[in-house]
């Protein structure tokens, strides 16, 4: 098979997974709301459609998701907590309580778990301890056979997910209603996931969810036939790629050159956010600027390159400080040659921001599958000492490769630091810096490969072998327990000036900054056929027509919100960054926002834009 059509086979799968998805998280979703554009206002609906979901959160998990300052949750932030919040297996529930029953009968005593339960943890109440030795203790002996009470809680669990899922397939109805709410940005969440307690399904109260059902009642994500009169159509039929174009032209000798690059990454977070370092570049004086971003092959073998390669990449330059007054977009890297995005022209002196970009159109979060065995990071040798087995020590050494950013094969303190940053969220000071180099190998007051290697030995000596702190590390770099990196593309950035000797250096490592969101809104609406919504002259569209993708920003001049319907289902050949293929967006009053990019899945193909859309009535 070729390696097109492998990729698009991979393709089609990874969209089925997503699919089966959000198939499931609908079918909860309406089980407990009867239109998907309501949304979840307290935590007992936020419990009563994870259940419908088969989760069985626990008061800790309910608190990571909904906080003090929480008032609502759409349904696409409801998507992300289910990416995040696995189900509850029977061996974990099992060896939680096995911890409790000490002489390994398969029982607890009531009186063993009133007394754990009521004292520790989430706290129960006696009577909540005897509401689940009524369901467990079937023979009345006062003894809780553990195994069977975890089979019928998670049994029940299953039951409620296949209940809404049946629910939702045999309602035609149901299955046409639009999803997606996404907004720029979604709730943060930082604790760490807790073990779900049992709890019974029944915890919602009733009244509670007849009054959302009424109060949402007129509510329904069909546009009606007033709003379709407020709609837009725009199909743009774009032809197959070899994804070399003619407009992106090297210079024809780089010696005698000013040349400078630096690498960086792009990082997937929980909430689908993407993180990346941002540059300052310097230019001493009105130069001639060739600037290419591309994705950085990291595999080994000459045949094989890594996954992330089909990855689109950008770099928006902006000039001026970092405010909203004074940071003016002077261009982005539009043309391409494979892999190889680029841009040529005149930069006058001063300091420009670098801000890296790419869609999340092939860069987004994967369902999280279940390995059975994860990949071993720590091993003994013959002599009983620990040390890193091959697989850890190539996933490192990859890593080496990502975080040496200026390529010169050592870690600067300003390098590694970026390092921590990702993977613990502190700094390494300068007397921390001292002891580093002093017990790991360095060269030139930089840590080397084999330095890096070395402490990643010492933090699993420190720990007895205990990998939990170094799968933290990993997956922080966009690993996965496979030791894939799946949630990160590593890029370089190649700059050459013929006037100056222009300078790159990495400033800040962040998510979704502001002046990038400011200047990829101008690259389209700068760029872009404009048309406003029938019936509503001041909602426009601007649907701007790239080389390999389509962008569209929707501008709200109104001084209310409006909520914005969009459907893709006509599209061929097509993957949008929102990862559905209908949505509802919400525009803020006298507000501009990023409606979606579109890629084509396959672009030795033919792929057709089609998009429609319509404002949604407020209620």
């Amino acid at each position: 098979m070729s390696q097109q059509a492998t990729s698009l086979s991979v393709e089609v799968q990874k969209g089925t997974d997503q699919e089966t998805f959000y198939t499931h998280c609908r079918a909860a979703y309406l089980a407990v709301f009867r239109s998907s554009l309501a949304c979840i206002t307290s935590k007992q609906q936020l419990c009563r459609v994870l259940q419908q979901a088969g989760r069985n959160p626990s008061q800790a998990t309910l608190n990571k998701h909904w906080t003090q300052t929480t008032t609502k949750l759409n349904f696409d932030d409801f998507c992300e907590i289910l990416k995040n919040e696995r189900p509850t297996e029977e061996n974990e529930l099992l060896l939680a309580f096995k911890k409790l029953d000490l002489n390994g009968d398969g029982y607890i005593s009531h009186t063993e778990l009133q007394k754990v339960l009521t004292s520790k943890g989430e706290k129960m109440t006696p009577e909540d301890v005897d509401a689940i030795f009524s369901l467990a203790d079937a023979n009345r002996d006062g003894k809780l056979d553990y195994a069977e009470f975890c089979r019928l809680l998670l049994s029940t669990v299953e039951q409620c997910r296949v209940a809404a899922l049946e629910r939702f397939e045999a309602d035609a109805k149901m299955k046409r209603q639009n999803f997606g709410n996404q907004l720029d940005s979604p709730p943060k969440t930082s604790a760490p996931a807790a073990v779900p307690a049992p709890q019974p399904p029944e915890m919602a109260q009733k009244t509670e969810l007849d009054s959302t059902l009424k109060k949402d009642s007129r509510s329904s994500s069909r546009p009606s036939a007033r709003s379709r009169r407020s709609s837009l159509s725009n199909t743009v039929t774009m032809a197959a790629s070899n994804t070399k174009s003619t407009k992106l032209a090297e210079p024809t000798c780089v010696q005698g050159l000013y040349h400078c690059c630096m690498k960086g990454c792009f990082f997937l977070e929980e909430d689908g956010g993407i993180t990346s370092l941002q540059y300052h570049l310097t230019v001493p004086q009105t130069a001639t600027v060739y600037l290419t971003i591309s994705p950085l092959n990291l595999s080994q073998t000459p045949e094989k390159s890594s996954p992330w390669m089909s990855v689109d990449t950008a770099v928006f330059v902006v000039s001026g400080k970092d405010s909203k007054q004074e940071t003016n977009l002077v261009c982005f890297t539009e043309s391409r040659d494979k892999e190889k995005y680029g841009w040529k022209g005149e930069l006058s002196a001063g300091t420009y921001y670098l801000l890296p970009f790419t869609t999340g159109c092939r860069l987004r979060k994967r369902m999280r599958k279940s390995v059975s065995k994860p990949v071993t990071l720590v091993t003994l040798t013959e002599t009983g000492e620990l040390d890193l087995t091959r697989e850890f020590r190539d996933a490192l050494s990859d890593i080496f490769e990502v975080i040496d950013l200026d390529g010169n094969g050592l870690l600067s303190l300003q390098e590694y630091n970026f390092f921590e940053l990702r993977t613990s969220g502190e700094k390494c000071d300068d007397e921390a810096w001292d002891v580093c180099k002093e017990n790991f190998d360095t060269r030139k007051n930089q840590l080397s490969r084999q330095g890096f290697m070395e402490l990643n030995l010492m933090e699993a000596s420190d720990h007895d072998g205990d990998p939990t702190d170094l799968w933290v590390t990993l997956e922080a770099m966009g690993y996965n327990r496979s030791l894939e990196m799946v949630e990160a593309c590593p890029f370089l950035i190649d700059l050459y000036c013929d006037e100056a000797q222009c300078t790159l250096q990495p400033v800040h490592l962040e998510t979704g900054h502001r002046m990038l969101n400011m200047a990829l809104q101008r690259s389209i609406t700068a760029r872009s056929e404009v048309k406003t919504l029938r019936g509503s002259e001041n909602v426009l569209v601007y649907t701007y027509r790239g080389e390999h993708r389509i962008s569209t920003v929707i501008a709200n001049k109104t001084n209310q919100k409006v909520t914005v319907h969009v459907n893709n289902e006509q599209s061929k050949n097509c993957s949008s960054s929102r990862g559905m293929c209908v949505f509802a967006v919400e525009v803020p009053a006298r507000t501009k926002m990023v409606c979606q990019h579109v890629l084509p899945i396959n672009e030795s193909q033919e792929w057709t834009y089609s998009c429609v859309e319509s404002i949604i009535p407020c209620q």
